[in-house]
Formats: structure tokens, sequence, C-alpha cells
């Protein structure tokens, strides 16, 4: 079974976005798929409003990033930590697929629709 990382944003409207990466999750569950969204999991202990524990929470998403078979990237507003992952995915050459809201794929790492 394939471990997707699943990307989308946290920073904002936290509690919406999490609630959307909890549907994120859901979505790649069913596609008999492993979730894995740090940004649900470490945001529990470490406060993302301090830079220090901001930067290492990034660091353990982006070890877990390097441990997934893909990415899966889910809505249109990219942020700043997301951009970082999605930056390790290409460098990692890992395959990035890209899905709207609704969990419809828009586009894949190829540029394939």
């Amino acid at each position: 079974m394939k471990m997707i990382f699943v990307c989308s944003p946290y920073r904002g409207d936290v509690e919406a976005n999490i609630a959307r990466a909890h549907r994120y999750c859901r979505f790649v569950a069913r596609s008999e798929a492993v979730p894995m969204a740090p940004h649900t999991i470490f945001t529990q202990w470490l406060d993302d409003n301090d830079k220090e524990e901001r930067e290492a929470g990034i660091y353990l998403g982006l070890e877990v990033l390097s441990r997934c078979d893909e990415v899966w990237v889910f809505g249109r507003n990219i942020t700043e930590g997301m951009s970082k992952e999605i930056t390790m995915a290409r460098s990692l050459q890992k395959p990035i697929l890209y899905f709207n809201e609704k969990c419809e794929m828009i586009i894949d790492s190829i540029g394939g629709y």
C-alpha cells in the first residue's frame, strides 16, 4: 500500500484548514493508500506561532515526506510551507498530484490531466 503525503494549507483559518486536511486524509484512505498529514499531527504539540517550533515542524514534516511514495497537493492556495514541501518532493523525484478542494484531480507531476 502506498504512503501519501497530504500537502495542504495550515495557516490562516487553522480550524477550517485542519478540517479540510482530515477530509483529504479520508479521501486518500478511500483511495487505498495511507495518508500522512504532518501539519495535523505535529501542531498538536508544536506551536506554529513560535518561529523555532514552526521550523522544527516543517523539518519533521519533510522527513515524513522523504518516506512517502507520493505527494498529493490539495487546493489552489500554495502556502510557504507547502512550497517547501513541493520543492522537496521535486528534488526527491516523488510523483506529485494536484487536487482541488473537492478532491478532483487537477494535474499530475508530468503535466497531464
